[in-house]
């Protein structure tokens, strides 16, 4: 593999960048492969559920899907917690990170939001505010996001659903990772 001749990027030449994006390309493109394989690795129990987080991630699409959902948003809610792992104080911020560049404002905001809408769930046991959501009450996509959670997400924890594999959510993954990005540097 070439590699740039400068050690400090103020000295890289038109060639060395040229390079640096033809490698950054081709890693771009295989963004999908990385992420099912990520996904793949989701197979241990959240302590204290009945279920992994990837059954977890699969039940949530699967529903979308059965909701007849866009192919962006079956494969937002496969990957709404893809955060958990390394960022689980900011999952699902984290997780509209990877998505933003791939999928609508409307997708990208309800994921980015999800966290907070959750707590809806359980907030008031642990002496928190549940209708902490209420403060986007007027966004345009505060009902999309309350039915996120409602109809696909808060049902998924439930160790007798009959989910879809990664393998079958595969191809969806593929397309929405191979769109032209809706922003670029």
């Amino acid at each position: 593999m070439s590699t740039v001749n400068f050690t400090e990027m103020k000295q890289g030449s038109k060639e060395d960048y040229l390079l640096l994006d033809k490698y950054e390309q081709e890693y771009i493109n295989s963004t999908a492969d990385r992420i099912l394989n990520f996904m793949s690795g989701l197979n241990s129990t959240l302590e204290g559920y009945k279920i992994s987080r990837l059954e977890h991630s699969l039940q949530t699409a699967t529903r979308a899907l059965n909701d007849k959902a866009n192919e962006e948003m079956i494969v937002a809610a496969l990957l709404h917690d893809i955060g958990d792992e390394l960022a689980p104080l900011n999952h699902a911020e984290y997780a509209a990170t990877i998505l933003k560049p791939y999928v609508s404002e409307k997708t990208h905001w309800i994921i980015e939001k999800h966290g907070e809408f959750q707590m809806y769930y359980y907030a008031h046991h642990l002496g928190k505010d549940r209708n902490l959501r209420d403060k986007y009450k007027n966004h345009k996509y505060y009902n999309d996001t309350v039915q996120f959670c409602e109809n696909w997400d808060q049902t998924s924890f439930d160790p007798n659903f009959k989910s879809l594999t990664l393998k079958e959510f595969e191809p969806l993954i593929t397309r929405v990772f191979s769109r032209k990005p809706y922003t670029s540097l």
